[in-house]
C-alpha cells in the first residue's frame, strides 16, 4: 500500500480502552484503509492496513488467534 496521508485522520480509541492509557488509536482512512497508532505517541509512526488486511486481522482477533 502506498504512503497514506494521515494529517487529517480522525483518531479514536475503543470504548473498551478504559483509563489505563496503554491503548491504540484507529482511524478510518480513504478507500477503506485503516490507520493504527500508539495513543501514547500520537506524532509517532502509524500502521496502515488495506481493507482486506484489516478484515483478516479483526476476524483473527475475534476468533482468539
Amino acid at each position: 500500500m502506498s504512503t497514506a496521508d494521515l494529517s487529517e485522520a480522525s483518531w479514536f480509541k475503543s470504548s473498551h480502552s478504559g483509563s489505563q492509557g496503554d491503548c491504540v488509536e484507529v482511524a478510518w482512512l480513504g478507500e477503506g484503509a485503516v490507520g493504527v497508532r500508539d495513543s501514547k505517541n500520537p506524532i509517532g509512526p502509524a500502521l496502515v492496513f488495506a481493507p482486506g488486511q484489516w478484515d483478516s486481522f479483526v476476524s483473527r482477533l475475534a476468533s482468539g488467534e
